[in-house]
């Protein structure tokens, strides 16, 4: 955690190696740590949907394939604070999570991108299960906005007081 101010003023490697852990789309890191500095969390949240929705595809897959799959365990600190209500699940939830993460990853070429805060793994599982619906075109898109949500919240986090 660190202050806007620190964020603003600390040297460009480092502030890179930050957002990296808020999303992990290079072109990401690099579009906001030269956006800097910003005036308040408001500017900075609106700057990283801008850039994020200024990315192509391959960008967004970039950011995807650094999250951990729903149901498996997170490697760090956030994704496991992101995914704890899917961690209390029972082993009937877990494996149904783990076949419909496969099924998606089968049909869409990435893994299944969700702002899993707050939400059950039932939640969850019904999420994926309704989103196997989707075209390929609307379901990159949900995806990415997913996306948006969880940098959102990462980017409050990394900022936080």
């Amino acid at each position: 955690m660190m202050t806007l101010t620190e964020f603003n003023t600390v040297p460009r490697y480092r502030a890179e190696g930050e957002l990296i852990q808020v999303c992990a789309s290079r072109a990401w890191v690099r579009a906001m740590a030269g956006r800097r500095p910003f005036g308040d969390l408001d500017r900075l949240q609106r700057a990283a949907r801008e850039v994020w929705w200024s990315l192509d595809e391959t960008d967004w897959r970039e950011a995807f394939e650094a999250h951990p799959k729903i149901g498996d365990t997170p490697t760090n600190g956030w994704s496991a604070q992101e995914q704890s209500g899917v961690r209390r699940s029972g082993a009937g939830v877990a494996t149904d999570l783990e076949v419909a993460n496969r099924e998606y990853l089968a049909k869409f070429g990435y893994i299944f991108i969700v702002c899993a805060s707050g939400k059950s793994a039932d939640e969850i599982l019904a999420m994926v299960r309704s989103r196997m619906a989707n075209s390929a075109e609307d379901e990159i898109r949900i995806a990415a906005e997913e996306q948006v949500k969880i940098t959102r919240l990462r980017l409050e986090r990394l900022l936080a007081s």
